[in-house]
């Protein structure tokens, strides 16, 4: 615990930047986005490119590259809108939030009353939007402390303002987030990274990656109402949300088939908008065959990879003839479940 943050010289810095007008942050980031765009050693750009090329093959040069820029300008913009966000009060905000689309899908399921578990993808500035549940709901956030002791104490000031209550990054803390949920409370869970232990191997843009059930195995044993939230920034120094609903059948499936579907949403999200997506994250390498993909050369890492695509469009075919029956053994038709 610090002595006297206040007095801190980086924690009087953080505040200062915190208190900054939107669009300073903004264009402060555009800055150091061109500078990385410029310098094509910058080891961000370079990694964005790769899972670009990797998620989206079917790119043109022209098309991908315009994306990649423009990935690494908003990535960066979130970053620095993201101490913005937790410098600033709940009010301020919230009324940064100019439009949510989807807004019954929340009230519903509080009306449930069994708790909800809001599933957050790293795209676009996802944490502006805690403020706006918060004013609604008893959160549950899981917070791993960060390294330096400053930025910690800065960012746990802001999620007290949000009166969110934080636990651990381990098995106590999913059993506190288990109970919460139970009592009609809310959690958020950033599902696509790669867990430390465990998980589990599910397709992610056509390539088995190891990836957290948590998500899945929290709403298939609490029966709380999943959503599937995101936010982008408009031009009025201001944020858009949208709120969708998940599949009614993550809730009755494995928590392999429920990681499928939310990986399936981000999926389709980043199709949508790749633009918005956080892409420096080397989330590929999640795959044994794939451990040290990074530090392969472009075309070496991009033959692995297409190696791997291969063998599992194999597998999953030879599943599906395994299980088709021919035509003329079938004598009547089979009845629904």
């Amino acid at each position: 615990m610090l002595n006297s943050s206040s007095n801190s010289f980086t924690y009087r810095v953080l505040k200062f930047v915190s208190k900054q007008p939107l669009h300073f942050a903004r264009a402060f980031a555009r800055v150091l986005a061109s500078i990385a765009n410029t310098v094509k050693i910058a080891k961000t750009a370079q990694v964005a490119d790769l899972n670009i090329r990797i998620a989206l093959p079917e790119l043109n040069e022209d098309t991908r590259q315009y994306i990649v820029k423009e990935a690494i300008k908003n990535e960066m913009t979130s970053y620095f809108e993201f101490f913005n966000v937790w410098g600033a009060s709940n009010a301020k905000n919230i009324a940064r939030i100019h439009h949510i689309q989807g807004e019954e899908h929340f009230y519903n399921a509080l009306e449930q009353k069994k708790g909800i578990v809001l599933i957050v993808p790293h795209f676009g500035t996802w944490e502006v939007m805690n403020a706006w549940f918060a004013q609604h709901t008893a959160m549950t956030i899981m917070y791993k402390p960060i390294k330096n002791e400053v930025a910690d104490q800065f960012v746990r000031e802001a999620r007290s303002r949000e009166n969110a209550h934080l636990v651990p990054t381990d098995e106590s803390g999913v059993r506190q987030i288990f109970k919460d949920l139970k009592r009609g409370g809310t959690t958020v869970i950033l599902p696509d990274h790669t867990p430390n232990i465990g998980g589990t191997m599910v397709d992610y843009f056509g390539i088995p990656l190891a990836s957290s059930n948590l998500s899945a195995k929290l709403i298939q044993k609490t029966k709380a109402r999943a959503l599937f939230l995101y936010a982008i920034r408009n031009d009025n120094a201001g944020y858009d949300m949208f709120i969708e609903p998940v599949a009614e059948q993550i809730y009755a499936g494995s928590d392999e088939e429920g990681t499928l579907i939310i990986h399936e949403m981000i999926e389709n999200l980043i199709r949508k908008y790749p633009q918005h997506y956080h892409w420096s994250y080397k989330r590929f390498k999640a795959n044994p065959q794939l451990n040290n993909l990074y530090n392969l050369p472009e075309d070496e890492a991009l033959a692995k990879v297409n190696q791997v695509r291969t063998e599992r469009l194999y597998v999953k075919d030879a599943a599906t003839s395994e299980h088709s029956e021919p035509l003329h053994n079938l004598e009547t038709p089979h009845p629904l479940p």
